[in-house]
């Protein structure tokens, strides 16, 4: 099963947030979904590729678009176009709505993430990587992280906790659970009560569905 099917990415706009592997989903997503016309954008900010345009005008199939504004610090951030202009261009608009500083956790401040109204649907990505480990040092917020899990950042983050926070903040309408080979994601994935896939996107491993 492609990764664009068991997370039902459907045409319009996608946004992903959370953390430990949200450029690599994207970018997985639009190779799948090649045959047609695609955008990548972001609403916050990604890592500066040479393939980057400031516009668009037109988007053919086969070749996704990368579309932003470049930025000073090797990074480029959201489009000149409007999102409603982008989803008029093509037909998948993948958009990476949030920052996590490389850390395989996420709890979100009341500004963030940056959805843009036009989503279609929001995938939450969480790495297992963090599972096991303190929260201080494996979530980007982890006051805000321990604060939604019900627990002090010194302590671990365990499935339970993990879910909770995905539970509390709500702010996804699919969760892909990343890099299934480096920990065990079985006791998550039973915890959350929105569809959910089970992955490792480095080997391209779709391990398990909740839905």
């Amino acid at each position: 099963m492609l990764f664009s099917e068991a997370l039902e990415i459907r045409p319009g706009l996608t946004a992903v947030i959370g953390s430990g592997g949200k450029t690599s989903l994207i970018n997985r997503l639009a190779d799948e979904l090649s045959a047609a016309r695609v955008i990548i954008a972001t609403s916050t900010h990604m890592k500066q590729v040479p393939a980057l345009q400031p516009r668009v005008s037109d988007v053919v199939p086969g070749t996704p678009r990368i579309v932003g504004t470049p930025g000073p610090d090797g990074k480029f951030g959201p489009p000149e176009q409007s999102w409603a202009e982008l989803c008029a261009l093509a037909d998948y608009v993948l958009v990476e709505a949030d920052g996590s500083r490389r850390l395989p956790l996420k709890a979100h401040l009341s500004h963030e993430p940056v959805v843009p109204p036009e989503a279609e649907q929001v995938i939450a990505v969480l790495g297992l990587t963090g599972l096991g480990r303190p929260i201080a040092e494996a979530a980007h917020r982890p006051e805000r992280y321990a604060a939604l899990a019900g627990c002090a950042p010194e302590d671990i983050a365990t499935a339970e906790r993990a879910a909770r926070v995905l539970e509390t903040e709500a702010l996804h309408t699919r969760v892909l659970l990343n890099q299934a080979d480096a920990a065990d994601g079985t006791a998550l994935l039973a915890r959350l009560h929105c569809p959910a896939v089970l992955a490792g996107l480095q080997k391209g491993e779709i391990v398990s569905c909740s839905f």
